[in-house]
Parts: structure tokens; sequence; C-alpha cells
């Protein structure tokens, strides 16, 4: 059997969560250490054979003086240095289980900060977005306000890469094809994530979202901010913005700081995943 958290040999226990329909495996490791190699990140994502998700995620001890340390899969195996809305649902988790109002987080992104922000939501501090081609990164140096791509998308790195396409209308665009289209172009060696918005009122947009290495989701917390930092540098909004996805609204704000994200969070069930699933997936 795999070297992975096992519990009087039972199975590995997990939580399913989603941030606005953008859902998570959640695994807490600080008690038992887990492994989980690619073959079993995605069988347990997928919808009909396994439990399905958009991420997964891993609960680690604090490193230093953090309360916890994160690491992201996303549904094809591959990692993920962030994931907004699924440190807002382990945010959220860890607040109600300790007391505290404010959490420090670790990621490969960096240290991020959380807060409970009253009335059952929860903002975290994603950092400093990424606006260097280099950074982000990019296969080449080039402006990332417009990229040399049909549209003028503008890139923008939040510990993963961002392509976003402002447009009349979001909800004409057709997602699956452009998403994985513009996932694999030769300017992201990493691929990306995609998003199409489009400026529905004052400092307020509506965003569509195509998640690298997942596809099609409900939200993105990640790509929300990316969208909000693209659209405040091109002088489209503010830097206080309300997002509209397919899954409900999140609010993010680029402040000094870094970039803020508030938005609900639901814990929807825990269950412990089978030996037997475990062991079809090695």
């Amino acid at each position: 059997m795999p070297a992975m958290q096992r519990r009087a040999d039972i199975g590995l226990p997990f939580m399913k969560m989603h941030g606005l329909g953008n859902d998570f495996v959640i695994v807490d490791a600080r008690a038992h250490a887990a492994a989980l190699p690619a073959p079993l990140v995605t069988a347990i994502a997928h919808r009909h054979f396994g439990v399905g998700f958009d991420q997964l995620a891993v609960i680690e001890p604090g490193r230093g003086e953090a309360d916890a340390h994160l690491i992201f899969y996303n549904a094809d195996g591959s990692t993920s240095a962030a994931c907004g809305n699924a440190t807002r649902c382990i945010a959220r988790h860890l607040m109600a289980k300790s007391g505290k109002a404010e959490l420090t987080l670790t990621t490969k992104r960096g240290t991020l900060y959380a807060r409970d922000a009253g009335n059952g939501l929860t903002s975290v501090n994603m950092g400093q977005p990424q606006l260097d081609w280099a950074e982000i990164p990019l296969a080449r140096e080039m402006d990332t306000l417009e990229l040399p791509i049909d549209g003028a998308p503008t890139a923008t790195g939040m510990g993963n890469p961002h392509c976003t396409f402002f447009v009349d209308d979001a909800e004409a665009v057709d997602l699956e094809a452009r998403g994985a289209e513009i996932e694999h172009h030769p300017l992201y060696p990493q691929r990306t994530n995609v998003q199409f918005a489009s400026v529905i009122g004052p400092d307020r947009l509506r965003m569509r979202v195509w998640e690298r290495g997942v596809g099609v989701t409900l939200a993105s917390g990640s790509s929300s901010c990316a969208t909000a930092v693209a659209a405040a540098r091109r002088g489209l909004t503010g830097r206080k913005v309300t997002i509209e996805l397919d899954g409900g609204t999140l609010q993010v704000d680029w402040r000094e700081d870094g970039v803020w994200m508030t938005g609900p969070t639901m814990h929807v069930f825990s269950g412990t995943l089978t030996r037997d699933f475990l062991d079809s997936a090695e």
C-alpha cells in the first residue's frame, strides 16, 4: 500500500468543501502524514469513480510561526502554488476549530493571511500580484498588459499564471473551446488559467473561468484576484471590485499589502476513502 495517512488501517479521512461551487477535497495531514501520488489524486478527482473536485488540498503542520502549511493539487494530478477559494475554505475550518479570528498560512506561493470577515465570510490576502513577464512566467519578454494574442489579454501571476480577456459579453464566449486553447498557448510555458470578463457596472465584473489542469469551474479565487488586478491596470475599474462568477459573488480589494479576497465557504461533508479504493488507485 502507498505511504499515506492511515488511521487504524481503515482508510483516508477527508472533508468536501466548496467556495461558490469551486469544490475541494481537503485532507488534514497535521497529525498523520499523507503522501498523495498523482494516480491517487486523479482517482479521487473522478466525479463518477471517485469523489470529485476542482482541487485537492493537504493541510500540513505549520512551519515556523504559521498555523498551517497548505499544498494544492489540480484534478489532473499536477500541483499548483495557489488556490484562493481552497485557502478560504481551510481558513474557515481552522478558525472554527481553534477559535481564532486570524490565521497565518504558508503555501508554495508564500505566506498568506486569513481572517474572519463576519457574517460567515472569510478573507484571505493572496499577496502582491506578479506583473513582470518572467515572474508569471511567460515564454519571452513582453508587456504583460496586452499580450500578442487575439483579443489582447492581460497576463498576471498570483502564484499561478493567468490570462484575462475583457469582452463585451462573457456569457457569449465558448469557454470550453477557448479555455482549452489558451491554457496551452506557447506564451505560457507552465500553461495558464483563463478568464473572460465583462464590465457590467461601476467596479463590477462578470467573469467565467477555465482552470489549468481542471477545465471549466464555477468559481476561482486566484482567477478573481488576477482579473481584478488586470481590470484595475487597464483602467476599467478601481482597485476594489465585485466579481460575479457562475457560482456566486466574490469581493476583491487590491491594497498596498496585497490582494484581499472575501466570500462565503461551505463544509459539505466529511468522509473516509476506503482501503479498497486507495489500493485500486495504486
